[in-house]
């Protein structure tokens, strides 16, 4: 090795050192050795080399200008910084033998060179690519110790994924050499000849805004899900974090994030993963010793989408791997999501400094979807499948299956599985036969204010207008037959039932029971509106 090449060297690292944080030169410079000092037309050219292509990337992107300016002081104005990077033996895309390629670090306003006269010993002109990086001397900020491995690898986007799908063939690489004069590639993951990243969504596509029924138990969840994909990473809620039991929709609402994204910004990469298998990912990497490799595939996720990050309680090394992970997309302003089955603050074995950032944006739960909302999802649901369902049989549902929105799907799910085998119609009967095991633990008896509520629903009555005094003909109407179904339904006497309705006496209900029977025999409309009022109260009280 050329004495002087290494002298030079040391002179710059000294510079380097005072300018870096100490974790980040120990895990980016000191791997570097001087290769040659070579001056060539008046240009001092100090080659250095790389263990690895993710170093030349990782560097070019985050310390070209501290480089730049470093160089510059101890060799003059004309020196120059040329990378001589290993190319690893495994590598698909490299020679059978392990091998380098000069890169020369360039400034922005500088002629982009030949492969010939930056690269006097390259190994073949196809791994020849030069390449204009951004000025950024920014550090790596809270490098993890991770992030300096032993044996350096060339990177991959994913320890599963297939490195074939990542890397460009010969001929893409020389198309890339004849475009070198195209303007500066602005992500380090997609240099022209070193790394085209593809990287699968793992996103579920019939999770989408448009299937997602929004109620008063979602609301804010879905509005804030909507900001963040009309915009990612540019909104106040960074991360976000969506929280609630299970099955009440926080898959779907994330994964809709990341579809919105990957739909209409195709600039942009989303990824969703479950905590288990990020965990598993970086168990994987441990045992082949591409840490490096899987930290850089996560870093260049736009939307990185997280779910169940509950799970990452008690596993330390991958809460600090996330951790480091999360700092550096956060900082970039990429957009985080996650969810989980609590709030952050009762997440238990998760390091505080993590739980404090999962905090740092906007967190916002879902609730049990309302009667209302359960009956929009069973509609839904019965659509999407080609199920013709009655009203009566889908409010039944609604109305006995409140826990969560698995168990609606899952009830629908078996009825026609019964109506099928047993060539039965789907009909209210058959409803209480089969999901009678389904329903929910038997409510209290029916009682006098849920009598008059469903009627008064049902027919547009302020309950407290039954209760009073007012003498209107709809407010008679529904009053009476509030207290015919009382009288037939309930187990009050009729004193109980008169004190119900303002302070009347029995007679008065007496009255009013003998009325309604009376115009059901004579007015087929009014028995079609008592028979309706009954179902809904039979509905109501299984």
């Amino acid at each position: 090795m050329d004495e002087s090449a290494e002298h030079v060297w040391d002179e710059c690292l000294e510079i380097i050192r005072d300018n870096v944080r100490r974790q980040s030169y120990k895990t980016w410079f000191e791997p570097l050795t001087a290769q040659s000092l070579a001056e060539e037309e008046g240009v001092k050219k100090l080659t250095i080399q790389l263990p690895s292509r993710f170093y030349y990337e990782w560097l070019e992107e985050h310390y070209f200008s501290l480089l730049r300016k470093t160089v510059t002081r101890v060799l003059g104005p004309n020196g120059r910084l040329v990378y001589d990077v290993v190319i690893e033996q495994d590598d698909p895309d490299g020679p059978d033998e392990g091998a380098s390629m000069e890169l020369p670090a360039r400034r922005p306003d500088e002629e982009t060179p030949s492969a010939a006269s930056d690269s006097p010993n390259q190994s073949s002109p196809a791994q020849q690519e030069p390449h204009t990086p951004p000025e950024d001397d920014s550090g790596l900020p809270d490098a993890s110790p991770s992030d300096a491995p032993d044996r350096p690898e060339a990177p991959s986007p994913s320890p599963s994924s297939d490195p074939s799908e990542t890397q460009r063939s010969p001929a893409q690489r020389s198309d890339a050499a004849e475009e070198s004069s195209a303007p500066p590639v602005q992500n380090p993951f997609a240099i022209p000849g070193i790394q085209d990243a593809n990287i699968d969504s793992q996103l579920n596509e019939s999770y989408t805004f448009e299937r997602f029924i929004e109620g008063d138990c979602n609301e804010l969840a879905r509005s804030a899900a909507w900001s963040i994909a009309q915009e990612p990473g540019g909104t106040s809620f960074n991360p976000y974090l969506i929280y609630g039991g299970v099955g009440l929709g926080k898959t779907h609402l994330i994964q809709a994030v990341g579809n919105y994204v990957t739909s209409h910004f195709p600039d942009k990469t989303a990824l969703y993963v479950s905590s288990e298998r990020f965990t598993t990912e970086f168990v994987q990497s441990i045992q082949q010793n591409r840490i490096n490799e899987f930290s850089m595939f996560y870093r260049q996720v736009d939307v990185l989408i997280v779910d169940d990050v509950q799970f990452f309680s008690g596993k330390e090394k991958t809460q600090e791997e996330f951790f480091h992970i999360f700092n550096a997309l956060h900082q970039a302003g990429k957009q985080i999501v996650l969810s989980a089955d609590r709030p952050p603050r009762d997440i238990e074995g998760i390091e505080e400094r993590l739980l404090s950032r999962f905090q740092w944006g906007l967190s916002a739960d879902v609730q049990p979807p309302g009667f209302d909302t359960r009956v929009e999802i069973l509609e839904r649901k019965a659509a999407d499948d080609g199920i013709d369902l009655s009203s009566d049989v889908i409010e039944f549902i609604a109305h006995n299956v409140k826990s969560n929105i698995r168990e609606l799907e899952g009830a629908l799910i078996r009825l026609l599985a019964h109506s099928t085998l047993h060539q039965r119609d789907l009909d209210l009967a058959l409803a209480k036969e089969v999901l009678h095991d389904l329903m929910e633990e038997k409510q209290p008896s029916l009682t006098i204010e849920d009598i008059q509520r469903i009627v008064c629903e049902y027919l547009n009555i302020d309950e407290e207008r039954v209760r009073g005094k007012t003498r209107k003909r709809e407010v008679v109407r529904a009053r009476q037959i509030a207290m015919y179904f009382c009288k037939r339904l309930t187990q009050n006497s009729l004193k109980t039932i008169g004190l119900h309705f303002g302070g009347r006496d029995h007679s008065t209900v007496i009255h009013a029971n003998n009325t309604v029977e009376d115009r059901m025999d004579d007015n087929d409309q009014f028995q079609n509106t008592v028979e309706e009022i009954e179902r809904k109260i039979e509905l109501r009280s299984r």
